[in-house]
């Protein structure tokens, strides 16, 4: 999903086609998650920003914003599958479509801005509800001072004055989960999804699950290194993993299961760690562990399980689905129980899912399965076993 190298790879081509143009027109279509869930809504977005002014176009991490001519001024977070789409190039996405051109409007928009200098248009579109489009009317240098940008940790690539080596040591000590947990957290440090953490992770020849307070000084500057290094290698190449250094872990984490798959050009092998429901790519032979470990790790993860099909090369997608219901994203939404109940439960559901990527998707439980392939009646492990009228247990 998009994380802080595809959204400055947005943010650049939003640059080359929107900044300098009047917004001449705005289609929206209503969406009470895309837009409510962040106390927006549709109409308001299109008011706010016809006739507008594109002055630039900025970003923080995973969010992103329109600076216009007056405020407010837009900020959007992709989730896990939105994105910005161009009527007049088809090369923005990360991985470009060698297909003809894409069908206009694109499928899943959730607004359409008609530029009035070229008649050209962009669109945000977003299968899955979980992106956010919200409006924050401030001057245009307050936005990073505003919510929710400001609960936010600092950048790497744009704050390297803030996120010095004394900066992460102070941070890495003050806490004590896995270093990889502390690195997704957006409130910590922005922009850092999934592959890149993992990245940063093996360049600087640490294992991921170790808690973050027990690093020596000079285990905290390899991250440090590592972090700057993946982060600005990553922005630099807008995001294009074929630009990427060869020996990079992004480059074959996706190969397991074929041949000769599952290793770095040196050979050494690549695993999958699961813990808490996240998975992680490592490198075990140079990954080790120097100190104490999350005690729930398991090593029963798959690459193919770490991604959401829309998120893996063309190459290592699966063919087949999985459940709408299982989310195993880097930025995963919190979904409450499946029964409603005065307590405020509610369904499971795509207008259910909570904004952006703090918790995890509780697994949802599975039905037994007959050999025919339908749902088979509970078991005695559901509810206790019927009695004939004679005091016998019934055969079930």
């Amino acid at each position: 999903m998009p994380e802080i190298a595809e959204v400055a790879r947005i943010v650049h081509y939003l640059k080359k086609h929107a900044v300098g143009k009047t917004v001449a027109a705005v289609k929206t279509q209503e969406d009470d998650i895309v837009y409510g869930k962040v106390g927006t809504s549709a109409s308001a977005f299109q008011k706010a920003i016809t006739g507008k002014t594109i002055v630039n176009a900025k970003q923080q991490g995973k969010y992103f914003w329109l600076e216009m001519d007056t405020p407010p001024h837009p900020l959007m977070h992709f989730g896990m599958s939105g994105w910005i789409k161009f009527s007049n190039d088809d090369t923005a996405y990360y991985r470009p479509a060698k297909a003809e051109k894409e069908e206009w409007p694109p499928r899943f928009w959730k607004f359409i801005l008609q530029l009035k200098e070229d008649d050209s248009e962009l669109a945000f579109v977003d299968a899955r509800r979980l992106g956010r489009v919200r409006l924050v009317d401030v001057k245009a240098e307050d936005m990073r001072k505003t919510t929710p940008l400001k609960e936010n940790g600092p950048d790497p690539v744009l704050d390297p004055d803030i996120l010095t080596v004394e900066w992460l040591t102070k941070k890495l000590k003050s806490k004590k989960v896995p270093v990889k947990a502390l690195l997704l957290d957006q409130a910590n440090i922005s922009g850092i999804g999934n592959w890149v953490g993992d990245e940063i992770m093996y360049q600087a020849r640490l294992h991921p699950e170790q808690y973050s307070n027990t690093f020596s000084d000079s285990q905290v500057k390899q991250l440090h290194d590592a972090m700057m290094y993946v982060c600005n290698t990553a922005v630099d190449n807008l995001a294009e993993s074929e630009k990427f250094p060869e020996d990079w872990l992004m480059r074959h984490r996706w190969d397991k299961g074929k041949k000769n798959g599952g290793k770095l050009p040196n050979g050494a092998k690549i695993t999958f760690l699961k813990v808490g429901g996240r998975t992680s790519a490592v490198v075990p032979s140079v990954q080790k562990k120097t100190g104490a470990v999350a005690g729930d790790v398991s090593e029963d993860a798959t690459a193919d399980e770490e991604l959401e099909e829309d998120d893996k090369p063309k190459a290592a997608r699966k063919r087949k689905s999985k459940p709408a219901n299982d989310e195993e994203d880097e930025e995963p939404a919190k979904v409450t129980s499946l029964a409603s109940t005065k307590r405020g439960k509610k369904k499971v559901g795509s207008n259910e899912l909570k904004e952006e990527d703090e918790e995890k998707v509780p697994a949802v439980k599975k039905q037994r399965v007959g050999s025919n392939g339908t749902a088979s009646k509970k078991t005695s492990e559901d509810e206790p076993p019927k009695k004939r009228r004679s005091g016998r247990l019934s055969k079930t």
